[in-house]
């Protein structure tokens, strides 16, 4: 459990795959993967993951998770870290049981700091565009420096250094690194990403 966190204070960068077509988001994946990226949130199919979690060198989560079921089915297929788009409380215990860090997510300083309270390691803040960007989450870390964050939605390359300067513990790149892309244009955006992360 603590490598994939440790993981995520290393690279301070998630590459985030929303793709239905299981092909696709591996080609996605792999793209991610030589262009540097190690820790990948992947919302596809459940085979997606599991083909992508083959590869020890990167941390694979499966994001979307709602119930327990699908978590339970992440955990079966070697996701080493689980992902929903809300606060489901729900899972801290099935979890903990297992042994496999959740990342909940959240849009108010409340919601942040009922998920810290729960000893979630990291928190999702999302849609961080709509919320306000990097502003945003200097304003929600200046009472609560303790909180992890992950900001999320809409983030550009050029944006990942305001957010690791405004206190972010890591940076979600969804669309941003893959959408309209070829495999060679992703590994290069990619590497952009990584470099950027690196740099702060």
């Amino acid at each position: 459990m603590a490598n994939v966190i440790k993981a995520i204070h290393e690279n301070k960068l998630i590459g985030i795959i929303r793709e239905n077509d299981a092909k696709k988001a591996i080609e996605i994946a792999n793209a991610y993967i030589e262009g540097g990226i190690k820790i990948i949130e992947m919302a596809a199919s459940i085979d997606a993951v599991r083909e992508v979690a083959k590869n020890e060198e990167v941390f694979v989560a499966r994001g979307g998770i709602i119930t327990r079921e699908q978590a339970l089915e992440a955990i079966k297929a070697n996701a080493k870290f689980l992902v929903s788009p809300i606060l489901q409380m729900g899972l801290v215990k099935l979890s903990s049981g297992y042994k496999t860090p959740l990342v909940l997510t959240a849009t108010t300083p409340n919601e942040a700091y009922q998920a810290w309270q729960a000893r979630i390691p990291l928190i999702k803040i999302y849609p961080i565009k709509d919320l306000g960007g990097a502003g945003y989450i200097e304003e929600l870390l200046r009472p609560m420096r303790f909180l992890n964050v992950m900001p999320t939605g809409s983030i550009k390359v050029e944006d990942i250094k305001d957010y690791l300067k405004a206190g972010a513990t890591a940076v979600g790149l969804g669309r941003a690194l893959y959408f309209n892309k070829s495999y060679d244009e992703i590994k290069e955006t990619v590497k952009e990403a990584v470099k950027a992360a690196e740099l702060i």
